[in-house]
């Protein structure tokens, strides 16, 4: 998902994260080493958890609700909430952690789920008390399970997906696509057209390449994906060259902006995006961000199914994706009330009547019944498409593994190079097999 700023200065981020990991790693051995700390309650029999999150301003009050009504209902379970963007969330996470000062539920994201998992920082909510997940959907489940266990639990169902300006459309004059069928060619036709119809004033379509879900996309189109399930890179360089060497025929056709248009808007905020200025009639977005981009953009923007190499939806490589998820520090001193908090957010009609979409469609069959009469036009869009996509899928990638979450970045600036014409096709290909390679294997 795209970052709510660009990341803040800091150290080299390579180096950040090896200090984090050595420090990580040490603080866990310790830990291990002493036994653990079971902790208690209060004299008077008060729990206080620490919950974080990243996210907007609009996330943060609503989640402070939930928060409020939860501890209405458990008064003797405190919440303190701490939140803040994502540029900066995922270092003071490595760095709490690594100090043993986790927060005892995380709000984690399928890049970083295993990288904590594999270091044992993270609670298998198989084994956690009192946590219900009978109404979730088995594919929602399997998102955030691996090594037999389950280390992240569903926070919101996406799907990775086109969004088209209707708008724009019709200022160009050009009909929308039959996303059931379309190829890629098509959609590439399609892009350079709507440029020529805006002549100057937009652009058909965003580039792909700019973030690691678009390759992956590619990648299970073309029987391949961008992690294998025993943590190895899995795309080939003879699938990357295709996959730039098709960017930059699009760029030469101007389906997509120039470069330097490109490299800016891969780290725009949402809502200076080309999507939201209306300069794009396409792009790329997961379907939990339609809402956002249509207030950002002052239109009721539409998802669309993916283009397919075949011309058909069910070849399109979709699958459900937990948009976020729900851990629990392996070392938090009330295990219990821990898993009663996130059972609360995951299956309460009371909070899932306040999250409604924000963070997905829910993954608990009961709440997305529930709230569905009470979305927003634009979440209701994505609840339905979601709903409509359902028999097109295929099974879940591999979350990243140790290391993979650094593929995004790599890739955007690989993808720089190539638009830039600084790199050929072949070359980011093999450069950037060679540098994932050197990140998994540290």
């Amino acid at each position: 998902m795209r970052p709510l700023s660009r990341p803040t200065a800091a150290p080299p981020r390579r180096r950040l994260r090896a200090l984090a990991a050595t420090a990580l790693a040490a603080a866990l051995l310790a830990a291990s080493a002493c036994g653990g700390d079971s902790g208690g309650a209060s004299a008077n029999g008060e729990v206080t958890l620490r919950f974080n999150w990243w996210g907007s301003d609009t996330r943060h009050k609503i989640t402070q609700q939930v928060i409020d009504a939860f501890e209405k209902d458990h008064p003797k379970i405190k919440i303190k909430g701490e939140f803040g963007e994502w540029a900066g969330y995922w270092d003071k996470l490595a760095t709490t952690v690594a100090a043993n000062d986790a927060p005892d539920i995380i709000q984690m994201d399928e890049k970083y789920l295993r990288e904590y998992a594999d270091r044992g920082a993270l609670l298998d909510l198989k084994k956690a008390d009192g946590l219900d997940t009978g109404k979730f959907e088995p594919d929602t489940l399997a998102a955030g399970e691996f090594d037999n266990g389950l280390y992240g639990l569903n926070a919101g169902i996406n799907a990775f997906a086109i969004v088209a300006n209707p708008a724009v459309f019709k200022a160009a004059g050009v009909p929308l696509p039959d996303d059931t069928t379309w190829t890629w060619d098509q959609y590439s036709r399609l892009a350079e057209q709507l440029s020529a119809k805006l002549n100057g004033k937009g652009w058909g379509t965003g580039a792909y390449g700019t973030n690691d879900a678009s390759l992956n996309m590619w990648a299970r189109q073309h029987g391949q994906s961008l992690f294998t399930k025993d943590g190895k890179l899995g795309v080939t360089k003879e699938g990357l060259t295709d996959f730039w060497s098709s960017l930059v025929k699009m760029q030469e056709a101007k389906a997509i902006p120039p470069a330097a248009f490109t490299s800016q808007d891969m780290n725009a905020p949402l809502d200076q995006s080309g999507m939201a200025t209306g300069k794009l009639a396409m792009s790329y977005a997961w379907s939990n961000q339609l809402n956002a981009l249509s207030k950002a953009s002052g239109q009721q923007l539409k998802l669309l199914r993916l283009p397919s190499v075949t011309g058909k939806a069910s070849e399109n490589g979709s699958y459900y994706k937990g948009s976020m998820f729900w851990s629990i520090s392996s070392r938090t001193k009330h295990p219990k009330e821990a898993a009663e908090f996130v059972s609360y957010l995951a299956n309460n009609t009371t909070a899932g009547g306040l999250l409604l979409a924000e963070r997905g469609v829910p993954p608990n069959t009961e709440i997305r019944a529930a709230v569905a009469s009470k979305l927003q036009p634009a979440d209701a869009a994505s609840q339905n498409f979601i709903q409509t996509i359902a028999k097109e899928l295929g099974e879940p990638s591999p979350p990243p593994p140790v290391g993979g979450g650094q593929v995004e970045k790599i890739e955007q600036r690989y993808t720089t190079e190539v638009l830039f014409g600084r790199l050929k096709p072949d070359q980011a290909a093999q450069q950037f097999i060679d540098e994932v390679n050197g990140e998994l294997n540290k």
